[in-house]
């Protein structure tokens, strides 16, 4: 099942009673009942495709009224072949609407009396009913927030939007294929409404998939933004080794703090401006802040242009410095098995242990080692 008939079905195993069934009623009928006129007969039908809607009308309409409710069920043959629940009231189904507010000296009305959504227990059936009439919400797992009930009218849709005021939910209304839509799309408005409806179970779902959504959005720009400003120190520090080449070549007298920003820049090609203050305090003992370095390398920048448009026949010359880390030739490890040749089978009689054979021919191997290594560089 989808999330809204998750919810819908939380909302139908609610009990409904009195004020709170009538507001509930009411906004069921004014949105998915019809009144019929036939041969002298007067009758309600109310139909739907949730099942648990069915047995909740059924349920609070023989609770409340006292009346026989005729269920049809019927089978569609076309899309995904739902049942169809038609509920039929034949008997007080004009008192069954005077009560709920529809029916008055005027005619029928689209909206009921305030005295039926007066109270805010009543305001709240109200609102279940017209959800599980007319409305859905998007399953927290999709890439966006959206609520919205689908309602006949424009005066119901304008009733809609102040109720839901009266909860602190801000709501819009737009007209789609000549039908009212009362909608939002603020994550946590969404969550406000569930708790309106008493949807518990459903609420606690969808705040944990909007937390999970949330935190993990929250990492990804967070990543996001971390690979942005190593890009710009990046690019930064590249321009700034080439202002520093430039001002090198051309024979540029600096003071000491523009030569030990250039020193300490090439020396640490990737590092950070504030990398570069605590490798300044450790290579010279003095301390800068970071705007200071940011001051500091705006002045080798204007160094660097002010003699390029003096010079514009400069030409960079490239310098490449290779840095060549000299190794220090380790002696092999021994290898006990081939280079000591030990006899298993003599007599271990002697004063020398086993061990101290050992170490004794280890000790010799290294002086050999050490003795041919001075015998090369003699030659």
């Amino acid at each position: 099942m989808s999330f809204s008939s998750d919810v819908k079905q939380e909302i139908s195993q609610l009990e409904f009673t009195e004020g709170k069934a009538r507001a509930l009623l009411s906004a069921l009928f004014l949105s998915r009942a019809s009144l019929n006129w036939n041969n002298g007969r007067t009758w309600l039908s109310f139909q739907t495709q949730n099942a648990s809607i069915a047995k909740l009308v059924f349920r609070v309409l023989k609770n409340e009224y006292d009346v026989d409710v005729q269920i049809a069920t019927i089978k569609r043959m076309n899309l995904k072949k739902n049942n169809t629940y038609r509920l039929i009231v034949q008997s007080k189904a004009n008192y069954i609407l005077e009560d709920l507010g529809i029916l008055r000296q005027g005619g029928l009305y689209n909206t009921p009396p305030y005295t039926i959504v007066r109270s805010e227990k009543n305001a709240r059936a109200f609102m279940q009913g017209l959800f599980l009439a007319t409305g859905s919400i998007n399953s927290p797992k999709t890439t966006n927030y959206h609520m919205e009930l689908n309602v006949p009218s424009q005066d119901l849709a304008a009733m809609a939007v102040k109720i839901l005021d009266r909860f602190y939910i801000p709501a819009k209304i737009t007209l789609r294929k000549q039908q009212y839509i009362v909608y939002t799309k603020a994550g946590d408005k969404i969550a406000d409404f569930l708790r309106l409806l008493g949807a518990n179970q459903s609420l606690f779902l969808f705040e944990d998939a909007r937390i999970q959504r949330d935190f993990y959005n929250q990492l990804t720009r967070l990543d996001n933004c971390e690979v942005a400003n190593e890009m710009k120190t990046q690019k930064a520090a590249k321009d700034q080794l080439y202002w520093i080449a430039v001002i090198e070549q051309s024979q540029q007298k600096v003071s000491d703090k523009i030569a030990h920003v250039m020193a300490a820049r090439k020396k640490n090609p990737e590092a950070s401006n504030v990398e570069l203050c605590d490798e300044i305090y450790l290579m010279y003992g003095e301390t800068i802040t970071k705007s200071g370095m940011k001051h500091r390398m705006t002045k080798i920048k204007e160094l660097a242009q002010t003699f390029l448009e003096a010079n514009p026949d400069f030409v960079l010359e490239p310098t490449n410095t290779i840095v060549v880390k000299q190794e220090v030739e380790q002696p092999d490890e021994l290898d006990l098995e081939q280079d000591l040749e030990l006899d298993l089978d003599r007599d271990f009689d002697s004063d020398l242990s086993f061990d101290d054979e050992i170490s004794l021919s280890q000790s010799n191997r290294k002086q050999d080692l050490f003795q041919s290594s001075l015998k090369d560089e003699n030659d």
